[in-house]
């Protein structure tokens, strides 16, 4: 199948939502209307180190995907962590997410990052099967303490 990965537009926050909600559906979380909004804002600020794009085909949004740049002590380059990917479920296992990792992996790379990483949970195995493919495990686990 054919995708275009685009970069998101003001014009384009009508078809972005609804994606964005299906994310945290997925992922069984619900994010405050506001904070999406200062979400929004911040892709569409030239000076904010966040981005994101939408997976089109036929002139149908189908995925999404947010990354941000920030600094390592372990590189002169940045690294971009690439936060959010998200597929319509009647699109997946077409090669829209591949495309969208992609799309960063090519936004990184112009950007002189050093490395693009991102995480999933474990019990994420469908989404692993095409991360196995073209990223490497990190060996590392993460912990955190919501603040």
């Amino acid at each position: 199948m054919s995708f275009e990965i685009r970069p998101v537009t003001p014009d384009d926050h009508a078809v972005w939502l609804p994606l964005w909600r299906g994310y945290q559906t997925f992922y069984k979380t619900d994010i405050p209307a506001e904070v999406s909004d200062h979400s929004w804002a911040r892709f569409l600020d030239p000076n904010e180190p966040m981005h994101a794009a939408i997976a089109w085909q036929n002139n149908k949004a189908v995925g999404l995907v947010h990354w941000i740049y920030h600094r390592s002590c372990w590189t002169a380059g940045d690294y971009c962590y690439l936060q959010d990917l998200f597929v319509a479920p009647d699109t997946r296992g077409t090669g829209a997410g591949r495309k969208l990792i992609e799309h960063v992996y090519d936004h990184a790379k112009n950007a002189s990052a050093a490395r693009v990483y991102w995480l999933t949970q474990e019990d994420n195995v469908t989404a692993m099967k095409l991360y196995d493919r073209i990223g490497d495990k990190s060996g590392f686990v993460q912990y955190r303490k919501m603040l």
